[in-house]
């Protein structure tokens, strides 16, 4: 047996530093390494108390690399060299081959992690926009035109996507790459078809950190990933899949040997992989069942709106009642009252937000999700009933 280590994982160009590492954690010879954010004492001390450094772990573990939630105890997903790779080898084989990767996400959630790893794998060092204080277009324009190669790809989530769109130099920059893979949230279909329309490849991608990061890409997986519904939810296998979870070895989850049972509500159709939103996120309003997903892409139509969630709140009369934060273009007319009524010429009055609050931005966790517990926080708080 080995003991776990941490490996502090710097912000910015400072994670260049760590590549020799990097590779060796590739090539399978690295003692298993628990990345922690170098910069963030509070979180490390929350992974180092919940995954246990210093003691022992099975020598096939390449990293722990920790789940993004933001209640209770995070897990620590068993990744393999073998599975790591695997997963850099789908994705190139997807994408049309190996390229060099732009890093615009921390490194310490599996997300970044991958374009370090899969850019090490191709033989590229990865080039890197410093996101340590926000992500500004700009520095993305500059770190496009300085990569070299004959292909190149980046990863980003849909709040960066969002940004970059109302900058033309970003725009441009990002229509240069072959790539442009697309996670960590859902995007809005308006703002995928902004994207589209500017020539941007874009990939929208689905995965988790117990797969190594995505590994369905518009709707398909990659090479070697099994995808079956069980009742609705995703169930994924294939050799990106981690081997369980740090220290809960009877974990629900990973069940089922060779399969992973996700929390996410999906369907299939003409072969592809839909995504309707998660289990535990479904609301019940009033006797009726509201899925959250359903009603964000409904408001993301309405002109001017840029970002959208949707969640229950709890409700004395209702038990919930349909909550939404939405955050509006510059120049927008849009109001909270006109969002709830187009959303209910489509969907029908039980689906439409009771409770619509305009903010500025989305509370986000991790590398660009949304923080529904602080959005249903916010909304519980809110006057606008």
């Amino acid at each position: 047996m080995a003991d776990l280590t941490v490996l502090p994982v710097p912000g910015g160009e400072a994670v260049l530093e760590l590549l020799p590492h990097l590779r060796s954690v590739l090539d399978g010879t690295a003692a298993p390494a628990l990345p922690v954010p170098a910069d963030d004492v509070r979180e490390q001390r929350r992974l180092v108390d919940a995954l246990a450094p210093g003691t022992p772990i099975d020598p096939s573990t390449a990293m722990v690399l920790a789940t993004s939630g933001s209640t209770g105890i995070p897990k620590g997903a068993l990744l393999t060299a073998d599975a790591l790779r695997a997963s850099a080898a789908a994705t190139h084989a997807r994408l049309g081959g190996p390229g060099r990767w732009l890093l615009a996400l921390p490194a310490h959630h599996i997300a970044g992690m991958q374009v370090v790893l899969r850019s090490l794998a191709a033989g590229f060092d990865p080039a890197v926009v410093d996101v340590q204080a926000g992500f500004d277009p700009a520095d993305l324009t500059r770190a496009i035109a300085s990569m070299t190669g004959s292909r190149r790809y980046t990863s980003l989530v849909p709040t960066q996507l969002i940004k970059a769109l109302d900058h033309p130099d970003a725009v441009a920059a990002l229509a240069s790459l072959d790539a442009v893979l697309l996670g960590g949230a859902a995007t809005p279909a308006p703002v995928l078809a902004r994207a589209v329309d500017a020539g941007i490849r874009v990939v929208r991608t689905y995965g988790m950190t117990e797969t190594c990061g995505g590994c369905v890409y518009d709707g398909v997986p990659l090479d070697g990933v099994r995808v079956r519904l069980d009742d609705g939810r995703v169930v994924l296998g294939g050799p990106t899949l981690a081997n369980g979870y740090r220290g809960l070895p009877s974990h629900p989850a990973f069940a089922e040997p060779g399969w992973f049972r996700t929390d996410d509500l999906g369907r299939l159709q003409d072969g592809r992989l839909q995504i309707l939103g998660r289990l535990d996120d479904a609301i019940t309003s009033g006797g009726l069942t509201v899925v959250p997903r359903v009603v964000e892409e409904s408001a993301a139509r309405v002109d001017g709106v840029a970002e959208c969630v949707v969640v229950g709140v709890p409700d004395e009369r209702l038990g919930e009642r349909v909550g939404a934060l939405v955050v509006l273009r510059p120049g927008s007319s849009a109001t909270a009252e006109s969002i709830r009524e187009s959303v209910a010429a489509d969907l029908g009055a039980a689906a439409a937000p009771r409770q619509v609050v305009l903010v500025a931005a989305l509370p986000l966790r991790g590398p660009g999700k949304v923080d529904r517990t602080a959005a249903r926080r916010l909304l519980s708080e809110s006057r606008n009933p």
